[in-house]
């Protein structure tokens, strides 16, 4: 228990420590994001105290240091403000689908479903089929045995009995064959 308030303790510590340094950089991006917005505004009123007291205007007057001096600072601001550390959000999620990829995520679920279906189904048909043809082999298998048993006693009948039963017999069994052709 000592050793995990220690654990404890020194990842705290890690942590405030690593706070405390991203607090100093922010603090100094801030400070100077101030300084150049303080210059930058005595710049502005010195550019409107001009504007309001314009001195002579000399037909050869050039901008364009002024313009890249606007333009340097502006970048400037946008640098530092673009260099701003951003606030990170820590959030614990349990997704039941990706926020990203999704599309892959269902090609890959939803495939495999269907092949698993496919499966599935076919297991299940070769299965009826399996049982269907048991006992298909089952039936015909009885009708053997009685067909054999009806055979063995008809020949039976035919050797121990008399001439006049024999023709009877085979007049039957004529009569028969041709009623099962037509």
């Amino acid at each position: 228990m000592g050793n995990q308030n220690e654990m404890d303790k020194d990842t705290l510590e890690l942590v405030l420590q690593e706070f405390a340094e991203e607090q100093k950089i922010t603090s100094q991006n801030i400070n100077n994001l101030i300084q150049t917005t303080h210059s930058l505004t005595e710049k502005l009123r010195e550019l409107e105290g001009q504007i309001k007291e314009p001195k002579p205007v000399n037909l050869s007057t050039d901008t364009k240091p002024f313009q890249q001096l606007l333009q340097k600072g502006m970048l400037d601001i946008k640098l530092m403000i673009g260099n701003q550390p951003k606030s990170i959000q820590r959030k614990f999620q349990i997704l039941l689908f990706p926020e990203q990829d999704a599309k892959l995520f269902y090609r890959i679920v939803f495939g495999r479903w269907f092949l698993w279906l496919t499966v599935m189904l076919a297991l299940t048909n070769l299965y009826k089929w399996g049982v269907n043809y048991n006992n298909n082999q089952k039936e015909i298998e009885m009708e053997q045995l009685e067909n054999d048993r009806i055979r063995k006693s008809w020949n039976y009948l035919y050797k121990n009995s008399d001439q006049n039963v024999q023709m009877k017999m085979d007049k039957a069994f004529k009569n028969f064959t041709l009623e099962a052709n037509n």
